[in-house]
C-alpha cells in the first residue's frame, strides 16, 4: 500500500510564515508530478501549487511570490514554503502526487489526509 503523510500545519499570525511537508511511502517504485491543494470552509478545493519530478513549477497567480513549493526526490517529499500569510489562506492544505507502484506499470493519484492551517491574530 501506498499513502501520503501530511505535517506542518497550525495556526499562525499575519504575516508570518509555515512549512508544509508531505511524504509518500510505503510499496512506491516512483513519484512523478507532487502538488499542493486547499479547501477553505465553503468552497471548492483549488490548486495551491504543483511540481514536476524534474522541478518544473506551476502556482495559482494569487500565490505567486508568497508560497514556494519544492520537492527531494530520494525522500519522496514535497514542501510548501507559505509566507506573508493572511486570514483568507486559512484551508486545509492537501498533498497530491502520482505514484507508480512496485510491479505496476501505472501511475496513481494519491492524496494525503489534509492538513489545517489557520491565520489569525
Amino acid at each position: 500500500q501506498a499513502q501520503l503523510v501530511e505535517s506542518g500545519g497550525g495556526l499562525v499570525q499575519p504575516g508570518g510564515s509555515l512549512r508544509l511537508s508531505c511524504a509518500a511511502s510505503g510499496n512506491i517504485l516512483r513519484v512523478s508530478s507532487m502538488g499542493w491543494y486547499r479547501q477553505a470552509p465553503g468552497k471548492q478545493r483549488e490548486l495551491v501549487a504543483t511540481i514536476t519530478r524534474g522541478g518544473s513549477t506551476n502556482y495559482a497567480d494569487s500565490l505567486k511570490g508568497r508560497f514556494t513549493i519544492s520537492r527531494d526526490n530520494a525522500k519522496n517529499t514535497v514542501y510548501l514554503q507559505m509566507n506573508s500569510l493572511k486570514p483568507e489562506d486559512t484551508a486545509v492544505y492537501y498533498c497530491n502526487a502520482e505514484l507508480q507502484r512496485l510491479y505496476s506499470f501505472d501511475f496513481v493519484e494519491y492524496w494525503g489526509q489534509g492538513t489545517q492551517v489557520t491565520v489569525s491574530s
